[in-house]
């Protein structure tokens, strides 16, 4: 019943690690598709899911710092009822905070079902303080995932070096803005590995095998 958490800088290997993750254990991958078959579980159908990550998320420019302006991100289908009791599906534009809710809502549900690899999304700190939870960071040195960035999206050095710069800051906001917390802080997690050292399969099984010390749901209820 177990669930994994994974934090990772942008281009240090941490989707392939997840991915893989899965396939050994048999876990599942929390994504929108898994979003939408709990959706039940927090009241909503599959349509009204939204998916707000960090990967969506950019980081705030000095005018909305300073004026606190919340951007619409995201829209959801929601029933509404006329005084005749008349019922009609109305769209809604969804600011980053009912985004974000909503996320942690069904993060929460899933949580639940357990045997779940969770790519970012607050993940670490939504399951903080809850029992048989792994909490993962990947990270690599910067020219490493610039380079990787570089092959892998046949981009110019400079391009990818400006993408991974703008995806790690985006990814430390989201982080430090809707939870509060400093994404690259060890205390968050149980294990930090690095991919400049450990190819994505040998940081799959260190993940698998940590696994094997997590207190469980019944340990930590005794």
């Amino acid at each position: 019943m177990a669930v994994i958490t994974i934090s990772r800088q942008y281009g240090s290997g941490g989707d392939e690690i997840a991915e893989r993750l899965c396939r050994i254990l048999g876990y599942q991958y929390f994504d929108k598709r898994l979003m939408a078959e709990i959706a039940s579980e927090v009241g909503l159908s599959g349509s009204e899911i939204v998916d707000f990550s960090e990967d969506q998320h950019k980081a705030r420019s000095f005018r909305e710092r300073l004026f606190g302006v919340s951007r619409s991100v995201s829209q959801a289908r929601v029933w509404t009822e006329s005084v005749a009791g008349a019922r009609a599906v109305e769209v809604v534009r969804l600011d980053e905070a009912q985004s974000i809710a909503m996320v942690q809502s069904t993060i929460r549900a899933a949580y639940e079902h357990g045997n779940l690899v969770i790519l970012g999304r607050g993940g670490q700190v939504v399951l903080k303080a809850m029992p048989d939870v792994l909490h993962v960071r990947i990270e690599a040195p910067l020219g490493t995932r610039v380079r990787r960035v570089h092959e892998r999206q046949q981009m110019e050095l400079e391009s990818a070096r400006e993408l991974v710069a703008e995806r790690d800051a985006g990814a430390a906001d989201y982080l430090k803005r809707f939870y509060g917390v400093d994404w690259a802080d060890p205390a968050l997690y149980h294990l930090m590995i690095n991919t400049g050292k450990w190819d994505v399969e040998a940081a799959a099984h260190l993940i698998v095998n940590a696994l094997n010390y997590l207190p469980s749901r019944t340990d930590a209820g005794r």
